[in-house]
């Protein structure tokens, strides 16, 4: 798979990605990262790649020549996903991570300053996409963000596929709690069912828990899944943690 971003800061994207999970997908060529500088395609001799805007107001906005040319620098097919970092757009999550994890290009445009001239949307005809409800200096770290997450639901990026599988959010609901060595730390101690082997009875004790800790931490989550629940041994647990006296405050 290849990602294609869209900088004026190509470092922050090479930087943060010449780190653990990322930089080892890299090295493995299961995935690639280019970046591509508007600021190399700029007619203006200083390489500017914003102005004023019209109309008035603060700020600068960037301009549609360098980006027009710097994204027909790409060489695209009918397949190719093209995201706009923008808070805006389309909210990000684990079912787009998903999504996009089977495509084998996606661009990543990341804006700066007051944003891009509008023209540059309808151009590259791209999703508009954020990565929650506030508002970044630049796309960057939005962009690495989806980077990040897309890659870790490809096979081969992580140790093992089956830890992408399980988390947070890949179901509808958040992870199981997870312990390591000592078994037992200041008088807290590992629960005794993690020990007795019995890897059924393990499964179904960490079913339970992400049950319990999405209804604690998400209760719109835990109620979205229990009204789409048809699986017999989830309705089974969700009957059980309906019924236990827990206290979720």
């Amino acid at each position: 798979m290849k990602f294609d971003v869209l900088t004026l800061f190509p470092e922050m994207i090479q930087q943060a990605c010449s780190h653990s999970i990322i930089s080892r997908a890299v090295d493995k060529e299961i995935i690639r990262i280019n970046t591509i500088n508007p600021r190399d395609f700029s007619k203006d001799k200083h390489r500017k790649v914003d102005d004023t805007p019209f109309g008035g107001g603060a700020g600068m906005v960037l301009m549609c020549q360098p980006y027009f040319d710097a994204f027909d620098s790409i060489e695209r097919d009918e397949n190719t996903r093209v995201l706009l970092m923008s808070p805006q757009g389309r909210a990000f999550d684990q079912k787009m991570a998903l999504e996009l994890a089977q495509c084998e290009h996606v661009v990543l445009m990341c804006g700066h300053y007051e944003g891009f001239d509008e023209r540059i949307k309808e151009y590259t005809h791209a999703e508009e996409v954020s990565i929650g409800d506030f508002v970044l200096t630049g796309g960057e770290l939005p962009a690495l963000c989806i980077i990040d997450s897309v890659s870790r639901n490809i096979d081969g990026c992580l140790g093992k596929i089956d830890s992408a599988h399980f988390d947070s959010f890949s179901d509808g609901l958040l992870e199981h709690p997870h312990y390591t060595k000592p078994r037992e730390y200041v008088g807290m101690r590992v629960p005794d069912v993690l020990f007795e082997g019995n890897h059924a009875k393990i499964n179904r004790w960490r079913r339970k828990q992400q049950l319990i800790v999405t209804k604690k931490k998400r209760p719109d989550l835990y109620a979205e899944f229990k009204k789409n629940c048809k699986d017999k041994e989830d309705l089974k647990l969700l009957n059980e943690v309906e019924n236990e006296n827990i206290d979720y405050n």
